[in-house]
């Protein structure tokens, strides 16, 4: 709707039904989610026994809390060590891709560009076998010949991060890509002009401008690791990152304190999407 055209009220009334019933639909599941966090039961279903908090801080079974669960707080764990590493690793290659291809003009530049593109558009659990069988054949090749066996290409946290990596880089390419783009290269040139060699223009220039990117690109790709699933489950090891964990939980049964694990997730990924929204405004 265009709000400087006067619509008829019947329009309008329609209109903001749609989009009440809209992000009701969106929030409702996880309403739903948060509130059994807190029900005195042991399964996440009506009817309602009672508030409590056990389910995030009891220590006596059957009703053992989130931070007293040490398989959910290791899992919690091995995610954020994947993320950091993922997330540091594809700002660092996303920074080096975009100037890349904004600034150089090489043979076979679209081509390059279509393939950095490719794993968006593969499914996840494809990408994770795929990464899985070659990581695989690489790990028995080294061992038939050299007789040396390569533990990070075996299933495990470091497979994890690369399969990862592969595709959230490309995710991180384009947004800092976008922000490169509408960089005035001028400044880099004046830079260069009062006696700066490249780097030091890039360093005290260019890299301040794309601060802002690099920071949103650290967040999505944290963000995208920390809830990543289909991938993941190809290449995990032993030591599970807690989607892994969580769905392993399910398969037993479902309780409050996947609810409770559920709640204490949207709270950090709304925090950290408001923290980067606040960082973007100040700056």
């Amino acid at each position: 709707m265009i709000p400087t055209i006067r619509q008829p009220r019947a329009l309008r009334i329609a209109y903001r039904a749609y989009v009440a019933l809209f992000f009701i639909y969106l929030a409702l599941p996880l309403t739903v989610v948060a509130v059994f966090a807190f029900n005195d039961s042991l399964f996440p279903a009506l009817p309602w026994k009672g508030f409590t908090l056990d389910w995030f801080f009891g220590d006596t079974r059957p009703m053992i809390g989130l931070f007293h669960e040490r398989p959910i707080l290791r899992a919690l764990g091995n995610s954020f060590y994947v993320a950091v590493f993922v997330s540091t690793m594809s700002v660092a290659v996303g920074t080096t891709n975009a100037f890349l291809f904004n600034r150089y003009d090489f043979r076979f530049k679209g081509l390059l560009y279509v393939m950095m593109l490719l794993p968006l558009v593969i499914p996840g659990i494809v990408l994770g076998i795929s990464i899985l069988v070659f990581a695989s054949t690489l790990a028995n090749a080294a061992w038939d010949a050299f007789s040396v066996e390569i533990e990070a290409l075996r299933p495990g946290l470091v497979l994890v991060i690369l399969g990862q990596f592969s595709f959230i880089t490309t995710v991180v390419t384009l947004v800092i890509g976008a922000r490169l783009q509408k960089f005035d290269r001028g400044l880099e040139e004046a830079a260069l002009n009062l006696g700066a060699d490249r780097l030091t223009a890039i360093r005290t220039v260019t890299i301040p401008y794309l601060m802002p990117a690099l920071i949103g690109g650290f967040v999505v790709a944290f963000l995208m690791s920390f809830e990543n699933f289909n991938t993941t489950l190809m290449l995990v090891g032993s030591d599970a990152p807690l989607t892994i964990a969580m769905f392993d939980r399910l398969k037993e049964g479902s309780t409050p304190l996947l609810n409770a694990v559920s709640l204490l997730l949207m709270l950090i990924s709304t925090s950290v999407a408001l923290a980067m929204v606040l960082f973007q405004r100040r700056r």
